[in-house]
């Protein structure tokens, strides 16, 4: 009885297998039929991108909506729509004014200063001179420093017994008490460029190896000067690195906020408050029409800085090519 049993068992695994294999191929197939019929109709790349549309959606375009719906209401419990009313408030702010004054002077100062110094760099790392790589390496490694390590340097150094104040003492200059006056920008500025340059200057060095040698050796024998090489061949290639750094710069200008944040705290000297610590303030208060409207007219500010950008690398580079 019992051997029977075992083999009763045994040819019912044996029929189970191929009826599980079959459902497994016919499984496969249908699958294998549908991604077929995805990718006949166009649908299947809008299915990978779903994922990433689905977050954007969630966390970027909705939110930026209801920014503006806040922007247009008298506030979160009421509603009641008053449509430019918060915008020309905040305009008429002066702590708004102030902030973003400043913001504005910082990044017309430290932006083409990223811009040309890097270049300025990286040509001079294609020279080839001595020692390119620690050169490199030591304007890269500002990069792996973390940003409160960073501070505490840039405190030491610009503190009102720091180590600034001792070395020009040594001149006979009166201490500056570098981030409590007038002078706090600069230090702001030497810090941004400090933290950026090599990055910037990475991307130049890849840009500068894409211009075609043999573009610029057919230059060369032709008798072209170093000054004609470089502003008719050269800038018509770095045109578009030029175009992304100074963006980059741009958008590393304005998140410029956390360095003077840990620097001076809330509420810094006056040329040091910027539009992130006026958002910064506001939210605390909750006071979300202000900010709402704050964050619009800035994302407007940053639109037309950037397309006046494109605008101007466009130009510059139908000039460049017509010549």
């Amino acid at each position: 009885m019992k051997k029977q049993k075992v083999q009763t068992v045994k040819t019912a695994d044996r029929s189970v297998k191929p009826a599980e294999a079959s459902a497994e191929r016919s499984v496969k197939t249908a699958v294998k039929k549908g991604v077929k019929k995805l990718k006949s109709d166009g649908a299947f790349p809008y299915l990978c991108l779903a994922p990433s549309l689905i977050g954007v959606m969630i966390f970027f375009i909705i939110p930026f909506f209801v920014i503006i719906f806040y922007s247009m209401v008298d506030n979160p419990i009421n509603k009641d729509f008053v449509f430019l009313d918060n915008y020309i408030a905040i305009v008429k702010n002066t702590a708004f004014q102030r902030a973003a004054v400043n913001t504005l002077t910082f990044s017309a100062i430290s932006v083409p200063l990223a811009v040309v110094l890097s270049l300025m760099l990286a040509m001079l790392l294609d020279c080839k001179i001595p020692f390119v790589s620690q050169f490199r390496t030591s304007f890269l490694c500002p990069m792996m420093v973390p940003v409160a390590s960073v501070v505490l340097i840039w405190q030491v150094i610009f503190h009102y017994n720091g180590v600034m104040n001792d070395f020009l003492a040594n001149f006979g200059i009166e201490k500056v008490d570098w981030l409590k006056s007038t002078q706090g920008q600069l230090v702001i500025v030497a810090l941004f460029l400090w933290k950026n340059l090599g990055y910037n200057m990475i991307l130049f060095l890849s840009a500068i190896n894409n211009i075609p040698s043999d573009l610029m050796e057919v230059a060369t024998l032709e008798g072209a000067s170093p000054f004609y090489r470089f502003f008719r061949i050269k800038l018509r290639y770095l045109s578009p690195t030029i175009l992304f750094v100074t963006i980059l710069s741009l958008i590393n200008s304005f998140k410029v906020f956390r360095e003077v944040y840990l620097l001076t705290g809330d509420y810094p000297y006056d040329s040091l408050y910027m539009l992130q610590h006026f958002m910064n303030n506001t939210f605390r208060n909750i006071d979300y029409q202000k900010l709402s409207s704050a964050a619009i007219l800035m994302a407007i500010i940053m639109i037309i800085i950037i397309g006046g950008l494109f605008i101007a690398e466009n130009k510059f580079g139908e000039d460049v090519e017509s010549d």
